[in-house]
């Protein structure tokens, strides 16, 4: 009986990567043009913060401000819109579609409490900006030692 060490010829395919290569050869088949279990969450986004207040910067190309729904709730941002596409792009033969239109809802947790009065948000470039104070009981405090 031959003894093959595990691993031993880097130029042979393992069992694993050769089911790899097919489940990724089936999603294609599926979703041509896209990479197999690729993130499809929308928008994207970023989540920030300087200590006095966190920042949400979401990436929303194409989208309407009038079209968007901001609020915060029970330790949570919420995000919902609508991207609309054009009617004359809808009618066209596509090669390649990945912009996609329609509703969208995005649910954000918050690391600590915010000052839901004070939240404010602005839209520049297709990038909208949502600043979230922190609420006074949740922002450090510096604690002084007494000595006697």
């Amino acid at each position: 009986m031959a003894i093959v060490r595990w691993g031993s010829n880097p130029d042979e395919i393992s069992d694993f990567d050769r089911l790899r290569q097919e489940v990724n050869r089936l999603f294609n088949v599926f979703s041509p043009g896209m990479e197999p279990f690729a993130s499809r969450v929308y928008p994207a986004l970023n989540l920030s913060d300087d200590g006095n207040n966190f920042y949400v910067r979401a990436e929303l190309p194409g989208v309407n401000a009038q079209n968007l729904d901001i609020s915060v709730a029970e330790g949570k941002l919420l995000l919902r819109g609508e991207r609309k596409i054009e009617p004359e792009e809808q009618k066209a033969g596509y090669h390649r579609r990945e912009r996609e239109s329609g509703f969208f809802r995005r649910t954000i947790a918050l690391p600590v409490r915010v000052d839901a009065g004070k939240v404010s948000a602005s839209m520049k470039n297709g990038v909208l900006t949502v600043t979230l104070p922190r609420a006074e009981e949740a922002k450090p405090r510096k604690i002084t030692v007494k000595t006697t």
